[in-house]
């Protein structure tokens, strides 16, 4: 998956507030980028498959996507994190869908 520079300073940026809000080991980190970057690829997929899709669209992919990250996080992340970043996805929604418009 092929992101430019910027995206990856961003992917960079939610890792390294995640991790520090989060207490992750680097085994975490690791997979958190992992899933942030497949999560972040899959709706620019969408977009260019898409490109007449609706800001209603874009927002049902996002969401689709964040659930499945979720569900991949419940595999690795202690309760006391997933509970945490349940908090912080409820405040960083708009991070995964940013280039939408």
């Amino acid at each position: 998956m092929n992101l430019t520079p910027e995206q990856r300073t961003q992917i960079a940026a939610e890792l390294k507030r995640f991790g520090a809000d989060l207490q992750l080991s680097d085994d975490q980190k690791s997979k958190l980028e992992s899933f942030l970057t497949e999560a972040r690829g899959k709706v620019e997929q969408y977009q260019q498959a898409n490109p007449s899709a609706t800001k209603a669209d874009m927002s049902k992919q996002v969401a689709a996507n964040r659930d499945q990250l979720r569900q991949k996080l419940v595999n690795f992340l202690t309760p006391e994190q997933l509970n945490k970043w349940d908090n912080e996805v409820s405040k960083a929604k708009e991070f995964f869908g940013r280039q939408m418009g």
